[in-house]
């Protein structure tokens, strides 16, 4: 089963802030833009970056306690295979990204065993990126 590609439009507060860290430290190809957006495709999705005011939750992010950890609300992301994780975990490191919960593995040795991170982008919007060794597990109970 082949998926279709989202589209996720999400407020960013500063555009060329938010165009250097998606284009320069996620290292995404910029498509389409004009002075208020930017599109970008995210791992093969359309992520665009859409200026406008602060939201409140880019403010202040409401968080979630999930394995010992307090993952913030809203976020997004996608699932990666576990090396290209990897990949993306050096990376961001070697921009020297300040993470809202370190890259690790959670949930070790249970069901939905997963490496995962968390960050913020410039302008408040919290990402995730997951990876599981065994993709049979995104949905497992």
């Amino acid at each position: 089963m082949s998926l279709s590609p989202f589209h996720l439009a999400i407020p960013v507060y500063d555009l060329p802030a938010a165009r250097r860290f998606y284009g320069e430290v996620f290292g995404l190809t910029e498509g389409r833009s004009s002075t208020q957006w930017v599109d970008f495709n995210f791992y093969g999705h359309q992520l665009v970056i859409h200026e406008q005011a602060k939201t409140p939750s880019q403010d202040h992010a409401h968080t979630n306690p999930v394995d010992g950890h307090d993952v913030p609300v809203p976020h997004f992301g996608i699932v990666l295979e576990w090396a290209q994780w990897e990949v993306l975990a050096d990376r961001l490191r070697s921009f020297d990204t300040k993470f809202v919960i370190e890259p690790g593995v959670r949930f070790k040795g249970q069901v939905g065993e997963q490496a995962t991170m968390f960050l913020m982008d410039p302008c408040g919007n919290a990402l995730e990126f997951k990876a599981f060794k065994d993709m049979g597990q995104l949905f497992a109970k």
